[in-house]
């Protein structure tokens, strides 16, 4: 497999000398034809020969001798038989958290690093002070590394840490987003010790027959870790916005997404977007922390764009990570977990009266739930607080909050009918089964890691799945993300899950026509269509056409926003 392609500077390199945002001259209609134009409006695929663009909408689909006739002097786009797609809609990312990775050393393995073990971890580190001319006694960040590719197969600790940079407070976050490992340094300004207690819904790992700290924060323990490094990166985030954002444009995706965000970012922002620096869609969802004072700040108006910026509901976060075994499930883990000795079952990260309350709170003022649920015991937590909340409000079961499943990653089949019948909509994450399929099989046992991101079965059930990549845990990439969902391939060449492997179709739907359902955009985006958005992608093959393992090699040729390039190969 091809090495992917991360790093910001990389990316940069895409684009042509020229301006990509550079208008044509001709301000009236374009007629795009000559290739392979999937309209994504039906349940099946469906072909037009001919699309017309103006003014950033889509005004005919259909027939190319009709288009000619009828817009006779539109300028004409050829595709050279290439594929036109409706842009790719991000269904769940961090686009703030891929913009910090830029300030951070990368720590991640094969195919998106290089880290092979620890002490090229600790290697990594050495290089990144000494070429950022780092003082000491400033922080240093790491994201990405994976326990189970490094060839100790454990957590690096604070004693690793503290041989290579003793005189630095240093927080590396793991590929899971949910743990991470801190040094000496950093445990002392954050008074992490050995009289530390467990905070709920965490655990900070100690040493074997200690209380002493080894530097693994795990769920809520490292909430405070996480906000120290928020708030270093916060005076750079002007600096990194376009790259990222011409970053997330090169991968084809017009609707961008940042899966939680707290006020001073959506405030950053609103001001990006006031100021003309949003090319495309940007959509996020306000942190479930501040969930009363936001519905009481008539400032912030949910589900409204504003210069391309909106906010569009509420993100809980109620377990962690299958990986990183934070994951809630009601079987436990075969494997050993740290930080725990029996029924190793994982961790909710939020009480069951709290979830509660929050849902109630959530559908009396119709605000969109988007809930973090990875483990199967997580779902029934959120199922057992949407019923809650119905009776509470006496209003039906079935009412379309279309409350979001993120991840839903172990959701049984039992739960999937319930989905179905409460109108919520499961976001799934099918590169679980390439980045950690054969993790999961080790820790869940084959049956669990088969039903891994259940496409087939739910979208058999009618239900509107998505699908994510939810970077920077796996990149920013719909192409691969098709792929994963078609093939379910791990790392070592294992099949998870044969019975999910999804149709390609499928596949696209969860990227565009599905994705724009889940934000309540269906009828602005998300297919070819009369009326709609004129989002494109064009791409150098039809991922229909293709044998399903070459999905990964079709390379994004073009992302068009309302009828303007914003990426061009």
């Amino acid at each position: 497999m091809k090495k992917f392609i991360y790093s910001m500077l990389v990316v940069i390199t895409f684009f042509n000398c020229k301006n990509d945002m550079e208008k044509t001259d001709d301000n009236g209609f374009k007629l795009f034809y000559n290739g392979d134009i999937i309209t994504m409006h039906s349940e099946k695929p469906s072909y037009v020969e001919a699309v017309v663009e103006q003014n950033g909408k889509i005004v005919f689909t259909g027939k190319l001798k009709d288009a000619e006739a009828n817009y006779a002097n539109a300028k004409k786009i050829d595709l050279n038989r290439k594929t036109l797609l409706p842009g790719f809609i991000d269904a769940h990312s961090h686009f703030g958290m891929v913009s910090n990775t830029m300030g951070q050393v990368d720590l991640n393995p094969a195919p998106i690093g290089s880290i092979t073990n620890i002490d090229d971890i600790i290697e990594q580190l050495k290089i990144f002070k000494q070429e950022k001319n780092i003082p000491d006694g400033e922080w240093i960040f790491g994201w990405g590394y994976d326990d189970g590719q490094l060839a100790e197969k454990r957590h690096p600790t604070k004693n690793d840490i503290d041989k290579a940079l003793p005189n630095n407070p240093v927080y590396l976050q793991h590929t899971s987003s949910h743990i991470g490992v801190a040094n000496t340094l950093a445990l002392d300004k954050l008074k992490v010790s050995s009289d530390s207690k467990n905070p709920e819904g965490g655990n900070i790992d100690r040493f074997p027959n200690s209380e002493e700290p080894t530097g693994l924060m795990q769920e809520t323990a490292m909430y405070p870790f996480m906000e120290v490094m928020l708030t270093e990166f916060s005076s750079k985030q002007a600096e990194f916005f376009d790259t990222t954002q011409r970053y997330y444009a090169s991968n084809g995706i017009t609707t961008a997404h940042d899966g939680m965000a707290d006020r001073n970012a959506i405030r950053f922002y609103q001001s990006q977007a006031d100021s003309g620096k949003l090319y495309l869609d940007l959509v996020a969802l306000a942190g479930s922390f501040e969930l009363d004072s936001n519905l009481k700040d008539e400032t912030l108006q949910f589900k409204t764009y504003k210069n391309r910026f909106k906010v569009q509901g509420t993100k809980v976060v109620a377990d962690g990570s299958p990986q990183g075994k934070t994951a809630y499930f009601t079987k436990p883990y075969l494997t050993e977990v740290s930080g725990c000795i029996t029924d190793c079952r994982g961790l909710p990260s939020i009480a069951q009266a709290d979830l509660n309350a929050m849902f109630v709170t959530a559908y009396e003022a119709k605000n969109q739930l988007f809930v973090h649920c990875n483990g199967d015991a997580t779902i029934d937590m959120v199922l057992e607080a949407h019923e809650k909340a119905c009776l509470r409000l006496n209003i039906p079961l079935d009412t379309d909050f279309r409350t979001i499943i993120i991840h839903a990653q172990f959701a049984r089949a039992d739960q999937l009918f319930k989905f179905v019948k409460y109108k919520m909509e499961p976001s799934f994450f099918s590169n679980h089964a390439y980045f950690w399929g054969d993790d999961h099989v080790r820790n869940l046992g084959q049956k669990r890691a088969d039903f891994l991101s259940p496409m087939v079965s739910a979208d058999r059930l009618g239900l509107k799945i998505t699908n994510h990549s939810d970077a920077p845990i796996t990149p920013v990439n719909p192409i691969f993300s098709i792929w994963s969902a078609v093939n379910r391939v791990s790392r070592s060449g294992a099949v998870i899950g044969e019975k999910e492997r999804a149709k390609p179709y499928v596949a696209l739907k969860a990227v565009t026509s599905n994705a724009a359902y889940q934000f309540f955009e269906h009828h602005l985006k998300g297919s070819i269509s009369v009326g709609k958005l004129a989002d494109f992608v064009i791409l150098d093959a039809n991922p229909l056409k293709v044998k399903p393992m070459d999905i990964k090699n079709i390379q994004v040729l073009e992302t068009i926003k309302e009828g303007q390039t914003i990426f061009k190969k």
